[in-house]
């Protein structure tokens, strides 16, 4: 982060993959990219379908979606039973369910570009020749382009999804939250590093995204809306970075709830005590500090209190 990573985390990192081979392990788990998506068609939702006539796995939507990736572990998958399961569904869908109360409109381009097909409420089908195992982003119509722009989260709800502006692929990625949270930790905190350093290292991280999808209003040169961008003016973003150690400390916390005065605060942080020029103490956590204060023996819950000033941990 730039400020508010130093760079002595990039030399780090390096450091952390060397010594993390023989035990770092890439996530495969299929990501839990929201709540309501559990593999199953229901009120309000958009549903893919792997094969025709509404057969084999599905995947299903309560909004639009601009890009739904290429990749495990941030793409968008199918989680229904049935054929193609765990696959991402960016090119790979047959037919649909639309059980919103909106016409949804499936597009061949990510972001809502190209040949698309329109499916009223209550429609089935099976996607035309131009857009089957050529779907790459849907919209529900009559929602304002803004709409899209605005997370579903709260002071008291996580959000499901967080935008992040891929800034050398020059799109933006809508990626599950959790997601992007375990493809940033190990990218600012090495995973060989004490565990419970990891674990406020993890809280940080979650707090800072979740504060920008509250807050942003960044837009791409192009005007397209994002959250966080995906390098050091934010956080690192990696997809495919996970390790067994960082997972593990997202996991750990992430029913853990930061807040300062009920709400949710940027949590800043970087490298060094002497790294964030005229920071305000009390408002960032120094990394290689956690560090050394896991190391002494303290719980993520003191190392983040000894940081952020008047918070409260739920």
């Amino acid at each position: 982060m730039s400020p508010r990573t130093a760079r002595l985390i990039s030399r780090l990192t390096a450091a952390a993959a060397a010594m993390a081979l023989g035990g770092a392990v890439l996530a495969t788990a299929s990501p839990a990219s929201a709540a309501s998506r559990n593999g199953v068609c229901e009120t309000g939702e958009f549903c893919y379908y792997f094969n025709s006539n509404n057969q084999g796995s599905l995947s299903d939507f309560a909004g639009s979606v601009a890009d739904y990736g290429t990749k495990q572990p941030s793409c968008f998958d199918f989680k229904g039973a049935g054929a193609g399961k765990g696959k991402c569904i960016k090119n790979s869908a047959a037919s649909v369910w639309n059980r919103s109360g909106k016409t949804v409109r499936v597009y061949f381009n990510s972001n809502y570009g190209g040949t698309y097909q329109d499916f009223k409420p209550g429609a089935r089908g099976n996607l035309t020749p131009s857009l089957k195992n050529q779907n790459a982003s849907h919209q529900f119509v009559g929602s304002s382009s803004s709409a899209g722009c605005k997370t579903d989260g709260t002071h008291t709800r996580l959000p499901t999804t967080i935008l992040v502006y891929r800034k050398s692929l020059n799109r933006v990625d809508r990626v599950p939250f959790k997601t992007y949270i375990k493809n940033v930790l190990p990218n600012e905190w090495p995973s060989y590093w004490p565990r419970e350093s990891l674990k406020a290292g993890a809280i940080a991280v979650k707090n800072f995204g979740w504060y920008w999808a509250l807050n942003s209003a960044s837009k791409t040169p192009s005007g397209q809306c994002y959250d966080v961008t995906d390098h050091t003016s934010s956080q690192v973003y990696k997809p495919g970075s996970a390790t067994a150690a960082t997972n593990a400390a997202v996991d750990a916390t992430w029913g853990t709830r930061m807040t300062r005065s009920g709400k949710i605060f940027k949590a800043q942080y970087c490298s060094t005590t002497t790294a964030c020029g005229n920071w305000v103490t009390g408002d960032w956590m120094s990394q290689t500090g956690s560090r050394d204060k896991a190391k002494a023996g303290w719980s993520y819950s003191r190392i983040l209190r000894n940081y952020y000033n008047g918070i409260a941990l739920g």
